[in-house]
């Protein structure tokens, strides 16, 4: 049994680095913007394969375990969605050109699962051996997500993390961008360029929103394989998407009330799990619910603002 469980984590490992390896050598082998369009394509590809993989799961685990990994996964893609206002600051603020923002993103995905592994791995190491830190979680994520809906979260300042400073204190960077390189050698010296310090900053930022949605997910599921690889899925998919919302996130106003309910739902059903289990079916349905409800809501509001600002055009015309 063992040995068939290493078979498949290793394999599916196996399976996403073959996907990045496409993915960088073959589809981005040269360094240029993302079309809207073309990010479009691949955030339907990216979605694509999470479900036929949570189709996989149906016939490998169970209709159970299939449910978990599209309530997960849903929930893990969702607040993804959040972290793409901060990689538009992050971008702007470094002044990234589009051409390499890409790289920097493929580059961030993967020290983004590195990271998120290991949160994984402790956190369900955690939960087998401390079983109240479900309600600590839980509890956590309700006020998160009722000061993400007052919106009082915090900002990421990218010259306020620490590991930016530190890494401007032990290795020089270069004052300008050299082509899509992270190191560049002058006079003898390593040094690092700001392509670098905005990759740093982007993993910063995804470990700190990792912080929420770590612990979320496991109020769907604690097996640490649904866990794990819902994560994947939805950072793999993260690229794509930050492309498609990178020039519409203003549109989207009703999103981020839409996440904090879904965080603050997540929360409530980890605080009451001792008392009544809330079946994932019904989980899978309020998280989908919630989303649209904010999607619709959202682009309900843009057709009326659109409409408003017509109205004014045509009237001052007239006048």
């Amino acid at each position: 049994m063992l040995s068939e469980t290493v078979l498949v984590w290793v394999g599916f490992n196996l399976f996403v680095l073959a996907l990045l390896a496409l993915d960088l050598g073959l589809v981005h082998r040269t360094a240029r913007a993302v079309s809207p369009r073309e990010a479009l394509r691949w955030t339907g590809v990216w979605v694509a394969l999470a479900v036929l993989f949570g189709v996989g799961v149906y016939f490998w685990h169970g209709a159970q375990a299939s449910l978990e990994f599209f309530a997960g996964y849903l929930v893990e893609y969702s607040l993804s969605a959040d972290n793409v206002f901060v990689f538009v600051l992050i971008f702007t603020f470094f002044a990234v050109p589009a051409a390499y923002q890409h790289r920097v993103l493929f580059w961030g995905i993967i020290g983004a699962l590195v990271l998120r592994g290991a949160m994984i791995v402790a956190g369900a190491a955690l939960l087998e051996a401390f079983h109240w830190l479900i309600y600590l979680f839980g509890a956590f994520l309700i006020v998160t997500g009722v000061r993400m809906a007052l919106g009082q979260e915090a900002a990421v300042n990218p010259e306020q993390i620490v590991l930016v400073r530190l890494v401007r204190r032990v290795i020089p960077v270069t004052e300008n961008y050299e082509g899509e390189r992270f190191f560049v050698r002058q006079a003898g010296r390593l040094l690092a360029t700001p392509l670098f310090v905005a990759l740093l900053v982007i993993d910063s930022a995804d470990l700190i929103f990792a912080l929420d949605s770590i612990p979320a997910i496991f109020g769907v599921t604690r097996d640490p394989f649904i866990v794990y690889t819902s994560n994947v899925f939805a950072i793999l998919g993260l690229r794509s998407l930050y492309f498609v919302l990178a020039g519409a996130v203003a549109k989207f106003h009703y999103l981020q009330p839409g996440l904090a309910a879904v965080l603050t739902f997540v929360g409530a059903k980890m605080v009451i799990s001792g008392v009544y289990h809330v079946p994932v079916a019904v989980s899978l349905a309020a998280i989908v619910l919630i989303l649209a409800v904010a999607i619709v809501a959202s682009l309900l509001r843009e057709r009326a603002l659109r409409k408003t600002a017509g109205d004014g055009e045509h009237a001052a015309a007239e006048g």
